[in-house]
């Protein structure tokens, strides 16, 4: 029994050297396999093989674990896993746009068109990115983005004729599809967020194309004409107005010039009272002098006629006659100096009494 156990015993540790022998290669085959296929590998084999990942910057990482999805939601940056069990995949919850290309549809009269390039530009919170990838899967956008286009581009089109579709509501288009994306979305996916939507010009049959541009063409010539009329018009409208302006101007000038002409008139006749009333007040001065004079001459005259100076006056008279009379009828050739003065003193009185009647 003891060579026998002996023998067990030093078989025992030959056969753990074998295995080890052999497991060692065989870990090795692997490694270098995985060096090998991995760098060729795709993102998701890669994903699943590798321990370290990285999550980029406006991405979040989601992970799966024999295909269910694990509420695990991780940040930008390096994270460790689990290999060949753990599948990893990066969400993006930044803006983004998805383009949507070669949309056939066909408008209300039948006519067959197709839009080149539709884009979306969307946003998935990151809030909501567990909800939305557990309903909708990582391509979450295929079926409310790129299939929701074609299904509205398609329910648009056959309810306008190509005329609408093509000029009328074309401008219209874009915040239709964002109207109509975003209450479904907000219905049955709320996570996902539509910004905006880009429509390009659908492309029409050749032979409608042709119409469509000789009609933007006579269009076109029509507008020139209506700006040409429009135009005319202002230059009409400006010559009436420079016409009208400048014949307020004249009338302006005109009643300038007459009014300055009333005003010299004015002023010649304002003058010509002010020297009316000048040549009156001196005349009536004049006259007031006059008639002082007179009046004082008169009672000068009054005061000398006295008996005395009546018979000087006589005296000299007589001595400068140089004739005389000698004879019987003398005295009746000669008055009485006496009688003379009363009479003379009569006169002068009566001729002041009238001249002040007059200047009465």
């Amino acid at each position: 029994m003891d060579s026998q156990q002996q023998t067990r015993a030093s078989q025992q540790p030959r056969d753990s050297n074998s295995s080890t022998s052999i497991a060692i290669p065989f870990l090795s085959f692997i490694a270098i396999a995985a060096l090998v296929l991995v760098p060729s590998a795709s993102p998701s084999f890669k994903n699943t093989l590798s321990i370290i990942h990285q999550v980029p910057e406006g991405h979040v990482g989601v992970y799966w674990i024999g295909g269910a999805l694990l509420k695990t939601i991780t940040e930008p940056g390096f994270h460790m896993k689990m290999p060949f069990l753990t599948q990893f995949e990066p969400v993006q919850v930044t803006l983004q746009t998805d383009e949507v290309t070669d949309i056939p549809c066909g408008t209300k009269g039948g006519v067959m068109i197709s839009f080149g390039k539709i884009e979306v530009v969307n946003r998935l919170r990151k809030e909501s990115v567990y909800e939305t990838l557990l309903n909708y899967g990582v391509h979450y956008d295929k079926t409310w983005i790129y299939d929701k286009i074609h299904h509205e581009i398609n329910q648009f089109c056959s309810s306008h004729s190509l005329q609408q579709v093509y000029i009328d509501v074309f401008d219209q288009i874009d915040e239709k599809m964002k109207d109509a994306l975003q209450v479904d979305c907000t219905r049955y996916a709320p996570g996902i967020e539509i910004i905006g939507v880009r429509v390009t010009k659908p492309n029409i049959p050749e032979s409608i194309r042709r119409n469509f541009e000789q009609m933007e063409e006579e269009r076109t010539k029509v507008l020139i004409a209506i700006e040409k009329q429009k135009v005319a018009e202002k230059e009409a409208e400006t010559m009436k107005k420079m016409a009208i302006s400048e014949a307020e101007k004249n009338a302006n000038v005109s009643k300038i010039v007459m009014e300055q002409k009333l005003l010299e008139k004015d002023s010649a006749r304002k003058q010509e009272e002010i020297e009316n009333e000048m040549y009156l007040a001196r005349e009536k001065s004049l006259a007031d002098a006059d008639f002082y004079r007179v009046i004082r001459e008169a009672e000068a005259n009054k005061l000398k006629l006295t008996p005395e100076f009546l018979e000087l006056k006589f005296i000299e008279s007589i001595a400068n006659n140089t004739k005389i009379f000698f004879g019987d009828k003398i005295p009746n050739m000669i008055l009485d100096q006496r009688l003379l003065g009363n009479f003379l003193a009569e006169e002068v009185s009566r001729g002041a009494g009238t001249k002040m009647k007059a200047d009465i």
